[in-house]
């Protein structure tokens, strides 16, 4: 089938995105489901940082490819051997798929799947083929992005790339529960394990950053302190449940945070994706406390700490990759706490584009002037 998709062929571009337009709209075809996946119809795709860093040269991919990772659909049809789903289901889609068979996924961490790893970096689906096609005389095959490409009116995706949702939930806020909300919720929720009475920090207050926030109330966190460089954001944070912020670029940021938790948090969640915003995560972090990084840097950046402190303090650091989660596990039970209010999701969304303002879209990402837009298609 023919269809219209957002193509990345080339990294680096120069900004303004609005003017080198990295991403190019394109009528490209799309085969049908094979064995094990599934046609979705995209409602909706968010635009996240990861897709910001792949656009700006930080993170390298297979090229060209038709990009999206964090999206919400309408099942259109089956591959043979498909079971679990039915045409007319609500899904949201997972950028880690899970083959079930490799030592992560029988440990009971899908997120960490080798195999989904092996086609995200070639470019494929988790079956290592790829649906997606040039159109007209141009016959040569696009790659995936993160074995979904939801940047697009449709998409083939395995059956393991997405969980069913009530169909009751808008699926230009479900999308945001495919990587925001599994990473930034299931951070604190997962990875860092924080009790009811705690005290943490989230540092940084993009989209992840706001969902972890949002994790946090949930966790009955006793003082949530929010960090950002921009003082808009800690305003929003203040709505959603920060106990305190503080300015980032405060010279004295981390007494400010010290001081007001008598020595430090025990939790400090990181979703900026730099070095300073781990720097800053880490002095903030109490001794015997846990310092938990989901933010995703260049892979050249490197991050040091005092040995011998890590010892005497007890200090652990921690990665988080989707939020540790079990997404079949995980969502239902989001979705359930957005539906009755406690996940307040639908306040992060910062508007819905079409695909002539894509480009636009990641500029005002790169600023930092927006949480979460959402391609409609």
């Amino acid at each position: 089938m023919k269809m219209k998709a957002a193509v990345l062929y080339e990294q680096g571009k120069p900004r303004p995105f609005a003017t080198s337009k990295p991403m190019v709209i394109e009528e490209v075809e799309l085969d049908p489901p094979g064995p094990g996946e599934l046609l979705l119809q995209i409602g909706g795709a968010g635009l996240c940082h990861s897709d910001l860093s792949t656009i700006e040269g930080l993170r390298p991919r297979k090229l060209p490819a038709v990009g999206g990772h964090e999206g919400a659909g309408i099942v259109r049809a089956l591959g043979e051997g498909v079971t679990g789903l039915a045409v007319g289901d609500h899904v949201v889609t997972l950028f880690v798929s899970s083959c079930g068979a490799c030592r992560y996924c029988a440990e009971g961490r899908p997120n960490l799947c080798d195999a989904s790893m092996s086609a995200r970096s070639a470019g494929t689906l988790l079956s290592g083929e790829r649906r997606l096609h040039f159109s007209g005389a141009r016959k040569e095959p696009l790659h995936h992005y993160s074995n979904l490409s939801v940047y697009a009116e449709y998409a083939v995706v395995s059956e393991s790339s997405v969980v069913k949702i009530d169909d009751d939930v808008p699926l230009d806020v479900a999308a945001i529960f495919g990587c925001a909300v599994m990473t930034g919720v299931g951070a604190v929720l997962n990875t860092a394990n924080v009790p009811a009475g705690a005290a943490m920090a989230v540092v940084g207050l993009g989209g992840v950053g706001m969902c972890a926030l949002l994790g946090g109330v949930v966790a009955g966190a006793a003082r949530i302190v929010a960090v950002d460089v921009n003082p808009d954001k800690l305003g929003l944070a203040r709505q959603l449940g920060a106990t305190d912020t503080v300015l980032a670029t405060d010279k004295d940021c981390v007494d400010q945070v010290r001081n007001l938790t008598r020595g430090g948090v025990d939790q400090a969640i990181e979703t900026a994706g730099s070095i300073a915003a781990m720097q800053t995560a880490y002095a903030i972090t109490a001794r015997g406390g846990t310092t938990v990084t989901v933010g995703l840097p260049a892979p050249s950046q490197l991050f040091s700490f005092a040995h011998s402190a890590a010892v005497t303090d007890e200090r652990t650091i921690k990665g988080s990759y989707m939020g540790s989660c079990v997404p079949k596990r995980d969502i239902p039970r989001y979705i359930s706490l957005f539906k009755r209010g406690k996940l307040p999701i639908d306040r992060l969304r910062s508007g819905t584009i079409a695909f002539d303002g894509i480009n636009a879209g990641f500029d005002k990402l790169a600023d930092g002037s927006v949480l979460r837009q959402v391609l409609v298609p």
